[in-house]
């Protein structure tokens, strides 16, 4: 009986070991599940980043208007027969 006690001992021993300190402990899975937490809000922003991308390139295909705000904005373009005024605050 004192074999059995002893053998049980052990085992519960070696099995909290395990559960603490060994791999796969509770203390490694709170990390695992932080960095998963992590990559899961990371794929969220590039999620929305791609849609914002897709919905101005929908944009940019579709009319023209798109295109010259952008002429304008981003390389200084202006129409034929066009005034450019600049205002300086």
């Amino acid at each position: 009986m004192k074999i059995l006690i002893v053998i049980l001992i052990l085992l519960i021993a070696h099995l909290q070991y395990r559960l603490w300190w060994g791999d796969g402990s509770v203390s490694q899975i709170l990390a695992y599940q932080q960095r998963l937490d992590e990559l899961k809000q990371q794929v969220e922003e590039k999620k929305l980043r791609n849609e914002a991308l897709y919905a101005e390139v929908v944009d940019l295909r579709k009319g023209q208007e798109a295109l010259e705000e952008r002429a304008r904005d981003e390389l200084g373009m202006i129409k034929e027969n066009e005034t450019f005024f600049q205002v300086i605050e």
